[in-house]
């Protein structure tokens, strides 16, 4: 970490020496001086290796013989690849929505609340953690032990299933209800995120527009639809587009908990799988390919619903 610090700051030193020491310098030096090394860096980091694994995309697996679009018409057409495309686009759907309901609801019902802060707090803490962890912490959750004398419950679920004289159940293993308790997590993890934009983006609402409704008769329900909803509606597209692109990529979720078994896999899983359990690189390019096209339409609809949003401003 030392070194890289120094070779950065010597880097950099040079770069504002060398850009400084003309008198009479054109602007365009000036930027090339600043903004050269990032984009070097993007290039050799990002674009070499995206344009490599489109490259891949269209090779066998070992990349030694061309095979046009093989990878894509399978990913299309055997019935495994086709369940990872609907799983995936399950969580896609799923968590984003659900995530930014919850935060929104619950940003509305403690907004200006007495104990705003710690019910905040409590809703932010999954945040906190990362993925692995709370794929640990809701593996005990779900954790299974047959129902037989001497057993006893270690799954927090179970137990309660167990309490209420029902029967303890495989939750991660029995389709396709295991996708939607693996969605669960991120939502729990995603919704302290919406509730903090939404939150601040509620708080932001002109004291003026909410006495003007009420004078209006506007009250409860009317209030959240007719005022609230519309004035962060630009904070709603940013939660829903970025737990969107989060969900896409989910892969410690899925990994941690059931390693894509039982019918969970997701497009992000597959493709580790693919590179390297099978060794497949010509499929698994092809699925990270398809990962990447999926998200560029969120990121050009978050991208032109903020600058609609400035325009606005």
């Amino acid at each position: 970490m030392a070194v890289a610090i120094l070779l950065f700051a010597g880097v950099m030193s040079l770069i504002l020496f060398l850009v400084d020491r003309p008198r009479r310098i054109p602007s365009w030096v000036v930027a090339v001086g600043f903004v050269g090394p990032a984009l070097l860096l993007i290039a050799f980091g990002l674009l070499r290796p995206g344009l490599e694994t489109l490259y891949n995309s269209f090779f066998n697996r070992t990349t030694t013989e061309f095979v046009g679009a093989e990878n894509y018409v399978q990913m299309l057409t055997v019935g495994t690849f086709q369940k990872v495309l609907l799983v995936t686009a399950a969580w896609v759907i799923l968590a984003p929505l659900l995530s930014t309901l919850i935060g929104l609801v619950y940003a509305v019902l403690v907004d200006r609340a007495r104990f705003e802060k710690f019910a905040k707090t409590l809703i932010f803490v999954p945040m906190a953690i990362s993925m692995v962890g709370a794929s640990i912490i809701w593996g005990f959750v779900y954790e299974f032990r047959p129902d037989q004398p001497g057993v006893e419950q270690i799954g927090l679920l179970n137990q309660v299933l167990v309490w209420l004289g029902l029967p303890p159940q495989q939750f991660l293993i029995g389709e396709p209800w295991n996708t939607g308790f693996l969605i669960f997590v991120m939502i729990w993890i995603q919704t302290g995120f919406a509730m903090t934009v939404l939150a601040a983006a509620i708080k932001a609402i002109p004291d003026d527009i909410v006495e003007a409704a009420r004078l209006d008769g506007l009250h409860g329900v009317g209030m959240f639809r007719y005022i609230t909803v519309p004035s962060i509606r630009p904070a709603l597209v940013v939660v829903l587009t970025t737990i969107a692109m989060a969900t896409l990529k989910a892969f410690d979720i899925v990994r941690t908990m059931t390693g894509g078994q039982f019918g969970t896999q997701v497009i992000a899983n597959e493709f580790y799988t693919q590179a390297f359990r099978q060794n497949n690189q010509g499929l698994a390019s092809a699925l990270a390919v398809v990962l990447f096209v999926l998200v560029i339409p969120i990121v050009a609809y978050n991208v032109r619903q903020m600058r609609r949003s400035e325009e606005i401003r």
